[in-house]
Parts: structure tokens; C-alpha cells; sequence
């Protein structure tokens, strides 16, 4: 089992930046990705960012230039920089593992407004 709980969601004006974090706990051992996606209102979920292997990155192009994905593995955990946010940032945005199965977080809520 693994635990993702992510943070640092909140509302933020266009042109702003927020970091999101997701901590994760229990069989961390065995994961072998981690990416975020997001879901905008009325919207199905959608890829944001992960990384790939040999510790490459893959971005969505909406995002590709303004968010960074990262990992602290002594602090197990994830983070998300999100720069230069536009309105259709809005969404909540998840953490997603998959270690033999896929798990997610509850989500981190960014609303981008002016």
C-alpha cells in the first residue's frame, strides 16, 4: 500500500506561482513512477507531468517551459513547480504512483483568478 497526500494548493493570481508537494508513505520502496495530472472543472483528468526513465521528464505541451516536476528522495516526496499560471490552470491536481498498482492522492486544489 501507498499513501500520497499532496499540498501547497490555493488560489493564486495569473502570472503567479505555487509549489505543490505530495508526500508519500508506505511501500515507497516499490514505486517506480510518479507524475501529476490535473482535472479542471467539468473536465476528465488529464496528464500533467512525470517522470520517465533515466530520470527524465515528460510534460504535457499546456504546461512544457512553465511547471517543473521534481523529488526529494530523502523526503519522499514529490513536488510540482508551477510557474507563470494561467486561468486554465484551474483544477484540482493529483499525485499518482504506481507500485504494482496505481494510487492516488485526494488532490490539491489550484484556482488561478484574478
Amino acid at each position: 500500500q501507498v499513501q500520497l497526500v499532496e499540498s501547497g494548493g490555493g488560489l493564486v493570481q495569473p502570472g503567479g506561482s505555487l509549489r505543490l508537494s505530495c508526500a508519500a508513505s508506505g511501500s515507497i520502496f516499490n514505486i517506480n513512477a510518479m507524475a501529476w495530472y490535473r482535472q479542471a472543472p467539468g473536465k476528465g483528468r488529464e496528464f500533467v507531468a512525470q517522470f520517465s526513465g533515466g530520470g527524465s521528464t515528460d510534460y504535457a505541451d499546456s504546461v512544457k517551459g512553465r511547471f517543473t516536476i521534481s523529488e526529494d528522495n530523502a523526503k519522499n516526496t514529490l513536488y510540482l513547480q508551477m510557474n507563470s499560471l494561467k486561468v486554465e490552470d484551474t483544477a484540482v491536481y493529483y499525485c499518482y504512483a504506481f507500485s504494482g498498482m496505481p494510487y492516488w492522492g485526494k488532490g490539491t486544489r489550484v484556482t488561478v483568478s484574478s
